[in-house]
């Protein structure tokens, strides 16, 4: 899986085709959908339409809990949608009744070799203390909402311990907080002291933290912008920092 790839919350229709053409022009391979975010038909079109060899691309999507009942049926509306043969990763949105019944629906095709691996999205330390002793497959990821003023500074140590990647969702803390978090002063420092973004300074700071990243965007420039995160390297004394800005500050109800 790449370490770094475009979320598409709130990308819909030809915005979203477009977003991600621009994407995969750009060098994106990692991309990230959901049922709930109604979009899974254009992005299997964007893909299906671009050059890029599909075994380049990792396709990760979501059932979310109104589904769970019904995981068999949610699994193959996934694979309709998106039209593909598989798909690398799927997930859990978050907790939900049946929620073990689903992530076994989904073992059962990951045995099968056509979901390539499983996950869970807004699990933390107690639920996955629940959830773990009931399944079979170890989640190979979990993702949840990190960034400078919320950064799960005790959930991230505990899945990297469990051989679990993290993925966070909300690098630039979202909507109505972007703005905040990109003029912070510290973090414009810090992307000033090695010529780039703020939202770079954040993408590498993620990575550094061993966090793989999947900023939304719809701008060209913005997505090809934050592909460009392994040309520089923050110092220590910088994720120290960085670290410093936590507020535990959750900027979603998830």
């Amino acid at each position: 899986m790449p370490l770094n790839g475009i979320g598409t919350y709130s990308l819909t229709g030809n915005t979203c085709y477009d977003a991600i053409t621009s994407a995969l022009n750009s060098g994106v391979r990692l991309i990230d959908t959901a049922y709930m975010y109604s979009n899974e038909e254009e992005i299997g079109k964007a893909i299906k339409d671009s050059n890029v060899p599909r075994e380049e691309i990792f396709i990760i999507t979501k059932l979310y809990p109104n589904q769970f009942d019904k995981p068999e049926e949610a699994i193959k509306t996934a694979f309709e949608k998106l039209d593909v043969d598989y798909i690398d990763m799927m997930l859990l949105h978050h907790p939900g009744t049946n929620d073990v019944k689903a992530y076994k629906a989904i073992e059962k095709y990951v045995e099968q070799g056509k979901i390539r691996s499983v996950g869970l999205s807004n699990w933390y330390v107690k639920e996955l203390e629940e959830f773990l002793p009931q399944i079979s497959i170890m989640p190979s990821l979990v993702q949840n909402e990190i960034h400078p003023y919320y950064q799960e500074n005790d959930v991230i140590p505990y899945m990297q311990s469990k051989g679990i990647v993290v993925q966070g969702w909300y690098p630039f803390g979202g909507r109505g907080h972007t703005k905040e978090l990109l003029n912070d002063s510290t973090i414009v420092e810090i992307a000033n002291n090695h010529n780039v973004t703020s939202a770079q300074v954040i993408l590498r700071w993620n990575l550094q933290k061993g966090v793989v990243v999947i900023p939304g965007s719809s701008n060209r420039d913005h997505i090809k912008e934050n592909t460009e995160i392994y040309h520089f390297e923050l110092t220590d004394e910088e994720m120290e920092r960085m670290n410093s800005l936590n507020r535990n500050e959750k900027h979603d109800w998830y």
